[in-house]
């Protein structure tokens, strides 16, 4: 069953929703899922060198204490799945459009899902800077990827007309907010549901008999 992830890998509702995905499958394990992310961008117009975490949050969100909730909202929602959000420990958010294409080059890799897993953890758990080059050879290194061939895509400025091209794909599909969810190319769920929301699909498109459940959550047709 092909998978179409859309994130972003500063998204902490795109790792909660890879968890809660993850959780619907193991309830099915005879499901053979295969998961391809494509990239989206909370702000794309976010300098090169990115900015302040705290400041930026600040701005994006209003006040101080509107990010002090909204950011506790978030940490537990993480705990309950196993997640150890760090956001008072990040120093900087990136321009994520070099992670995204490091997400693109691990698919030919066949390394993509442990690419975006790592990029994940680096940012909320690790606090490194998943904007920075080094980082994320180092990341795409660490996964099985060839690092002399990761420094000469990032030397040689390689897909970024390409990966920008699927974000603004994902923006005239109507995608507004992630994750997003795309089972099969048919049916769409949208933000980080619980599994329950994920399994009506999974057993309408895999054709096998299940208890009744809630209908799929909607189409692209």
């Amino acid at each position: 069953m092909r998978i179409e992830v859309i994130s972003d890998v500063v998204c902490p509702w795109c790792l909660i929703g890879k968890r809660r995905l993850e959780r619907a499958l193991s309830e099915r394990p005879d499901i053979n899922a295969d998961i391809h992310w494509r990239p989206f961008q909370l702000n794309p117009d976010m300098p090169d060198q990115g900015r302040d975490q705290k400041a930026y949050y600040l701005e994006k969100f209003g006040s101080p204490e509107r990010v002090r909730e909204l950011t506790e909202t978030m940490t537990e929602a993480g705990r309950s799945e196993g997640i150890d959000f760090d956001f008072g420990n990040i120093p900087k958010a990136p321009n994520t459009l070099s992670a995204h294409r490091l997400v693109r080059w691990a698919g030919s890799a066949g390394v993509q899902d442990q690419v975006v897993e790592a990029l994940f953890r680096a940012y909320f758990v690790e606090a490194r800077d998943v904007g920075n080059h080094q980082t994320l050879v180092d990341i795409g290194s660490a996964a099985g990827m060839d690092r002399a061939l990761l420094e000469e895509f990032y030397a040689a400025g390689r897909d970024i007309d390409l990966v920008k091209g699927e974000v603004e794909q994902a923006a005239a599909m109507g995608i507004s907010g992630v994750p997003c969810f795309i089972f099969e190319g048919t049916y769409v769920v949208q933000g980080a549901q619980q599994p329950a929301h994920f399994l009506p699909v999974i057993d309408a498109l895999s054709g096998s008999p299940r208890p009744k459940q809630e209908a799929p959550a909607g189409s692209l047709n």
